[in-house]
């Protein structure tokens, strides 16, 4: 497999279980203790090797854009303050060899719909795929680890975890054989199955490093309930000509795109990071 290179961060969502927060505010601006969301995701991604970060936005996220880019005039004002820690925090944000990349999602058409506007960005190579409601903290970034299988086994992977059978029609799950302890080649994935009917209870949580074959299947991809295109429609077809992984990433997973879970994450992270009690 070649290198992986680019990530794409799908941030075109309302955020509506948020408001009033997200009436102005882009979800993934929301600060867990001290730095957005979208931040964790970011730096995820950096630590695993991807230097061209895809952004695939919609109206009113341009606070996404402002944060990744320079702030000189809030630069010029913290240097002649001589608050130089807080200088070096702002400069930071990001990496000077990482490149932001923004595309628009013109409608709300679902994830598949979001991952294939990136296609002409990304091009012919794989790729990871980020969602910042996923909060993972783990010792290896949970991209990582997905980007190192897809090199052992040749193939594109899925982050799984294994969820109480009462909860799958929460997620995609997953039905396959072991390769290892932590990997499955994936035979078979169903959307948010009622739990008599799930073929497992390995779950599919917003990690993924994809061929860019993904994008052919996306686009014969029918849309569904909503007029959405589900990735995971893409993902079952593409697994019926390549090879698709589900590994049990190492880490804890946060879904700060409940409420509850942000308020989990902001709490034990607080905690560990910051020596908030």
């Amino acid at each position: 497999m070649k290198p992986i290179r680019k990530a794409v961060f799908p941030v075109a969502g309302m955020g509506t279980r948020f408001l009033p927060a997200t009436k102005a505010m882009p979800k993934e601006m929301l600060p867990i203790v001290d730095k957005p969301l979208i931040q964790y995701a970011v730096e995820e991604a950096i630590a695993a090797g991807i230097t061209d970060l895809i952004f695939v936005t919609g109206r009113n996220k341009r606070a996404i854009e402002d944060h990744f880019d320079s702030a000189p005039e809030l630069e010029a004002e913290l240097a002649a303050k001589n608050k130089t820690q807080l200088l070096e925090i702002v400069r930071n944000v990001i990496p000077s060899y990482v490149n932001c990349i923004y595309t628009r999602q013109p409608a709300p058409l679902g994830l598949g719909h979001a991952v294939l506007c990136a296609a002409p960005i990304v091009g012919n190579e794989p790729f990871a795929v980020l969602l910042a409601d996923d909060l993972i903290d783990a010792p290896t970034a949970a991209t990582q680890q997905l980007v190192e299988t897809a090199h052992q086994q040749n193939g594109s992977v899925l982050a799984i975890q294994n969820v109480q059978r009462e909860h799958t029609s929460k997620y995609g799950i997953v039905s396959g054989d072991k390769v290892n302890g932590k990997t499955t080649l994936v035979k078979g994935i169903v959307e948010k199955p009622s739990p008599d009917q799930a073929p497992s209870t390995l779950a599919v949580v917003g990690r993924y490093v994809l061929e860019p074959e993904i994008f052919e299947h996306l686009r014969r991809t029918q849309a569904g309930v909503g007029g959405e295109i589900q990735l995971t429609d893409g993902i079952a077809s593409l697994l019926q000509e390549r090879s698709v992984f589900g590994h049990q990433y190492e880490g804890t997973r946060y879904d700060c795109g409940s409420k509850e879970g942000f308020f989990q994450a902001t709490i034990e992270l607080g905690r560990k990071y910051h020596g908030l009690q």
